[in-house]
């Protein structure tokens, strides 16, 4: 299915806020995917990243009069998705016990290479985000999507709230700390590992983590050994270019389908 494929019409728009059963179910169906990789991505699918998933789907069906323009729909979405993963992480910095709980959860990381088969420097790319801080991870999940061929510049930079100019220089920050987190995981995954290195992270927990990324990464940069983890690195625009959007399980899908979710039925 191309990419054009996969966006509503703003006919079909214009027909679902009209209150047409058949044009809201489309709809929904169509937008899923998006809003599945852009809460996932963002927020790494912990545990509750279904539900925020399931918030932003009733926000597009009760929202849609706050669209000003038919046309717009994909940035819309995209926004609306991006205001619930920051709703979420507010939620998350005001419950510590909701934290640890999401820490618990699934990785969207692992299902992004189990689902588009990715392997080599593109899984590479794919571990990398687990290092990236909350802001450039917002950023990532649309950016990923606008490589990818699903948003183009303009939609990104309207569903951050952005000028084109200042969602650019953005994008820019992003990908550089991305690739200093992808030399973060050559250098750890390398065997034998720098003596050197493991001396260094002796009190790391293992987990994934701005602070660490930063001190490995300037490691990297000055230790003859590991600098060799920059070489060969291929563009992530190249790497990325083209990868379709992660399908949601289809049992997650049914789920949310108008049929079966009551908060999701468009009404007659």
């Amino acid at each position: 299915m191309g990419r054009d494929a996969r966006r509503p019409s703003a006919a079909t728009v214009e027909a679902a806020r009209a209150g047409r059963r058949g044009a809201m179910d489309t709809l929904l169906a169509e937008s899923l995917p998006l809003v599945y990789n852009v809460v996932g991505r963002a927020l790494h699918g912990r545990t509750d990243a279904d539900r925020t998933v399931e918030e932003a789907m009733l926000q597009v069906e009760h929202g849609l009069d706050d669209l000003p323009d038919p046309a717009a729909f994909r940035s819309w979405l995209a926004a609306v998705a991006m205001r619930q993963v920051r709703e979420r992480w507010r939620a998350r910095q005001d419950s510590p016990l909701l934290a640890l709980a999401d820490e618990a959860g699934s990785d969207f990381v692992d299902l992004t290479i189990l689902r588009l088969e990715l392997s080599g420097q593109q899984a590479e790319v794919a571990r990398a985000t687990r290092w990236l801080e909350p802001e450039d991870r917002d950023v990532l999940s649309l950016w990923w999507l606008e490589t990818a061929g699903e948003l183009t510049r303009a939609e990104l930079a309207a569903a951050c709230g952005l000028t084109s100019q200042h969602a650019t220089v953005r994008v820019q920050r992003m990908k550089a700390r991305l690739d200093a987190a992808r030399s973060v995981v050559r250098a750890l995954s390398a065997v034998p590992r720098c003596p050197l290195l493991t001396d260094l992270i002796r009190h790391w927990d293992g987990l994934p983590d701005p602070h660490w990324r930063k001190r490995v990464a300037r490691h990297t940069r000055e230790c003859p050994l590991c600098e060799r983890q920059w070489h060969d690195m291929r563009s992530v625009e190249v790497l990325l270019v083209g990868l379709g959007l992660v399908p949601p399980s289809a049992g997650f899908a049914e789920r949310l389908s108008p049929g079966r979710h009551p908060q999701l039925s468009p009404q007659p």
